[in-house]
């Protein structure tokens, strides 16, 4: 087979495969992952069972895509609000990924809801979707180790009883951080996917109506919990993120 063959059956594998994924995203969002099947997929595709199988041999593979494409999506969303407010310290850096987070998520519930929502029963998530489920979490800790390394960070108080917890977790996570930041950063990251599942699965509704100032502050808390403190003036006049007693 010639080079232009092997093209032409590449790009329409890439093709079909993108439209099953698409197809398969609208099953979610009309019926939720756990009714997610290769058989409705292929038939909305006027596809045979059989040719599907070649691209996705079973559900739990499809759900794999998804969950890869989902947290992909999200990672880049949360690097893109963190590139974007590199100039303004880590305070305002933290906010804006934070603000990245949750628009992601108003934008793509359903996503949202694979990613975190109730688990499919059957389903346990592969190893392979690790890179793409750090990505976000990465461009924290990120933040956190700018902070470190320059204006400092402040230290959170650390029980004796969780110090061994968190020595394990700071040597897994960010071996370059202090464990009192890692455990703390674990504990917020946690809390903020719960205020955004509150908002994206309506627990807030007739309780906060002004949801972007209720979360900006509620991150602001956040920061100040994992070390960072309330934005103050930078060198060159933009808000900055200065930490209190830094390490």
């Amino acid at each position: 087979m010639t080079s232009s063959a092997h093209g032409v059956r590449a790009r329409a594998r890439i093709e079909v495969t993108a439209a099953i994924k698409e197809e398969a995203r609208r099953q979610l969002a009309k019926e939720g992952a756990a009714k997610l099947s290769l058989r409705a997929v292929a038939r909305e595709l006027g596809m045979a069972s059989s040719a599907l199988y070649r691209y996705f041999p079973s559900r739990d593979d499809l759900l794999t895509a998804l969950i890869i494409d989902a947290y992909d999506s999200l990672g880049a969303a949360a690097e893109a609000a963190g590139d974007a407010a590199a100039d303004i310290g880590p305070v305002g850096r933290w906010t804006a990924v934070c603000e990245g987070v949750r628009g992601w998520a108003l934008r793509n519930p359903h996503e949202y809801a694979l990613l975190y929502g109730t688990p499919v029963p059957g389903y346990t998530a592969p190893d392979t979707t690790v890179p793409a489920a750090a990505r976000s979490a990465l461009v924290v800790i990120g933040i956190l180790r700018d902070a470190h390394q320059g204006l400092g960070l402040a230290k959170p108080s650390l029980s004796a009883e969780l110090r061994p917890e968190a020595v394990r977790m700071a040597a897994d996570l960010a071996p370059d951080l202090p464990p009192e930041a890692v455990a703390t950063m674990v504990a917020a990251w946690a809390q903020l996917f719960g205020l955004i599942g509150f908002e994206v699965f309506g627990q807030f509704n007739r309780v906060v109506e002004d949801r972007d100032t209720f979360f900006r502050h509620a991150v602001g808390q956040l920061a100040h919990t994992v070390g960072l403190v309330y934005p103050q003036q930078g060198p060159a006049g933009a808000p900055g993120g200065r930490a209190a007693e830094p390490s």
